[in-house]
C-alpha cells in the first residue's frame, strides 16, 4: 500500500473516530433528532457540490424504496441512536460499539447464506464481543458527572441497535444498490435522511441554545467533516486500494476513540485500553482470509 493510502487511511478513521465526541458534545444543547437532522443536511449540501463539480450521476428512480431504506438504516437511525446514547455513554465507549459492526454484518451474512462460521471466525468474534463487553462495564462517570446505571444500560443498547442498523443496511446496499456511482449515492443517501428527518425533527422539542458556539461547531464537523469528508476519502480509498485494505479503518477507530475522548478528559483506565486490544484482535481473527486447500 503506498503512503498516501496510509494517510487517507489514517484521515478517514480520524474523521470518523472525532464524530463520537463532537456527538457528545453537540447533545449538550442539540436533541438527538436535531443533531442527526443537521448532520445529513450538512454533508448533504457538500455531497451536491462535489456532484455537481463532478459530473456524477444519482441512482436512478426506479431504485427509490431501496434508498429511502438505507438512507434510514445507514444515516437517520444510526445517527439519531448514537446521538441518543451519548447522552450517557461516553464517546470512547460509543466508539468501542460501534467496531461491532463488521461483527453483525459478518453474523447476518452467514445466517442469510446460511453457512457455519470458522473456528477462527467463531473466536475473533467472542474476543470482539468480550473486549466490547470489558470497556462498557468498566466504564466509570467522568469529572462532575453524575453516575445513572439505567440511563448508561439504555444508551449502550441504543448504539449496540444503531451498529447493527449500519450492519443491515451495508448488506442491504450491497445486495440492491451495486453498480452505482457512489458519490451518488452518498449525496441521495444524505438527502435523503435528511427530508426523512425533518419532519420528526420540527414536531419535536428543539434545541436549549440554539446558537451556542460549541455544540453547533460540533454539528458543523459532524456534518462536513463526519459525512462529507468522510464519504469522500472513503469512496477515493476503495477506488485505489482493496476493500481488505480499507478495513484498517475499523481497527483504528477505537483507537480514535479512546484518543479523542482523553482530550475531552474522559475518564479511560486500564480496563478500557484491555478492551479494546481484545476488540481490536478479534476484528483481526475475523479479516484473516481463508486458508486454500490444495
Amino acid at each position: 500500500m503506498r503512503l498516501k493510502s496510509i494517510v487517507q487511511i489514517v484521515l478517514l478513521s480520524a474523521a470518523w473516530g472525532v464524530s463520537f465526541l463532537m456527538m457528545r458534545i453537540a447533545v449538550v444543547d442539540y436533541p438527538p433528532l436535531w443533531i442527526s437532522m443537521l448532520r445529513c443536511a450538512l454533508g448533504a449540501v457538500l455531497m451536491w457540490i462535489v456532484l455537481s463539480l463532478g459530473g456524477h450521476q444519482l441512482p436512478p428512480r426506479r431504485l427509490l424504496h431501496w434508498l429511502l431504506l438505507v438512507a434510514l438504516l445507514n444515516n437517520a437511525v444510526p445517527f439519531s441512536l448514537f446521538a441518543w446514547g451519548e447522552r450517557w455513554v461516553p464517546s470512547n465507549t460509543a466508539s468501542v460499539l460501534n467496531a461491532t459492526v463488521p461483527i453483525w454484518t459478518l453474523l447476518l451474512s452467514m445466517l442469510i447464506d446460511r453457512k457455519m462460521p470458522r473456528w477462527l471466525i467463531s473466536v475473533g468474534v467472542f474476543l470482539a464481543f468480550l473486549g466490547v463487553l470489558i470497556v462498557v462495564l468498566t466504564h466509570e462517570p467522568v469529572a462532575g458527572e453524575v453516575a445513572n446505571e439505567q440511563g448508561l444500560l439504555w444508551g449502550t443498547v441504543a448504539i449496540a441497535v444503531a451498529a447493527l442498523s449500519y450492519a443491515v443496511a451495508s448488506l442491504l446496499a450491497k445486495a440492491k444498490l451495486r453498480g452505482l456511482d457512489p458519490i451518488g449515492l452518498a449525496t441521495t443517501q444524505l438527502t435523503l435522511a435528511a427530508l426523512l428527518l425533518l419532519p420528526v425533527t420540527l414536531s419535536g422539542a428543539g434545541p436549549q441554545e440554539f446558537a451556542a458556539p460549541a455544540p453547533l461547531a460540533a454539528i458543523a464537523v459532524l456534518g462536513f467533516v463526519g459525512s462529507g469528508v468522510a464519504y469522500l476519502l472513503y469512496y477515493k480509498l476503495l477506488a485505489e486500494v482493496s476493500a481488505t485494505q480499507v478495513v484498517a479503518v475499523t481497527y483504528l477507530l477505537p483507537v480514535w476513540g479512546v484518543f479523542w475522548g482523553l482530550v475531552a478528559g474522559e475518564y479511560i483506565g486500564i480496563a478500557t485500553y484491555g478492551g479494546v486490544a481484545i476488540t481490536l484482535g478479534g476484528l483481526v481473527l475475523l479479516n484473516l482470509p481463508a486458508r486454500r486447500t490444495l
